[in-house]
C-alpha cells in the first residue's frame, strides 16, 4: 500500500511574497493597501520592488500583509 503524501497545512505554501503583493494590489490598489497597513512603501511612490525590500526586512509588516491575504482566501 502506498504511503499518503504529506501536504503542508500552511496556506501560503508555494505562494511567493511577490505574488501576494501583486494580487493584493490588483484587488485593492495601493491606496487601500496604504490605508489598511500604513507603511511608507504602500503610501508614497509605491512599487512592488520597494514593498518586497521593506517586507522582507520587517517581520511585523510582512505578517500583516500575509494575514490580510490569508483572510481573503
Amino acid at each position: 500500500m502506498a504511503e499518503p503524501t504529506n501536504h503542508s497545512r500552511d496556506p501560503l505554501h508555494g505562494i511567493t511574497l511577490e505574488s501576494i503583493i501583486n494580487q493584493l494590489v490588483q484587488r485593492h490598489g495601493w491606496s487601500e493597501m496604504g490605508r489598511r497597513i500604513p507603511i511608507r512603501c504602500f503610501q508614497f511612490n509605491p512599487t512592488v520592488k520597494s514593498s518586497l525590500t521593506f517586507l522582507r526586512k520587517t517581520p511585523w509588516a510582512r505578517a500583516k500583509v500575509e494575514g490580510w491575504f490569508i483572510a481573503e482566501l
